[in-house]
């Protein structure tokens, strides 16, 4: 004997080769009839927004000393200065948003500091309220164009 035990029972064993891809629920209730096998799998990354996923890894990926795992949140005296600048420019969140491209829940979650900060997003609002949101001295006025501060 070869190392084979002769008694077991393989179940399910299938042959996989010649699968098709079953497009209708018909073809689908026809294959379970004849007893085909069926295998359902799902398709990663459609219709998926581009960066979505790493900038949300590169924001758990942040640990403390501790071991636990920190999400940056926006600091109050940037949603402070987002609030305050667009309020000076008299402009409604949803107004904020439209300038921006965004929508309207992403103006509030900076405002409200529940947002993960995104560097396109600060800028684009930046230029929109004329005030800086980055950096230091946030909440003061962005230099004049051409100027170097």
């Amino acid at each position: 004997m070869s190392g084979y035990d002769e008694s077991v029972t393989i179940i399910g064993n299938r042959n996989h080769g010649n699968a098709k891809s079953l497009k209708t629920s018909s073809a689908l209730n026809s294959a379970q009839r004849n007893g085909g096998s069926i295998i359902s799998e799902k398709k990663a990354g459609l219709n998926v927004k581009k960066g979505a996923e790493g900038s949300k890894i590169a924001a758990v990926d942040r640990k403390t000393d501790e071991g636990i795992f920190e999400v940056v949140k926006v600091s109050v005296s940037v949603s402070k200065a987002i609030a305050d600048g667009r309020r000076a420019k008299e402009l409604t969140q949803k107004d904020l948003a439209t300038k921006i491209n965004e929508k309207p829940q992403v103006v509030n979650e900076y405002e409200s500091g529940k947002a993960t900060p995104n560097q396109q997003v600060l800028a684009k609002m930046e230029r929109v309220l004329g005030i800086k949101l980055r950096g230091k001295d946030i909440g003061s006025p962005l230099p004049a164009r051409g100027s170097k501060k």
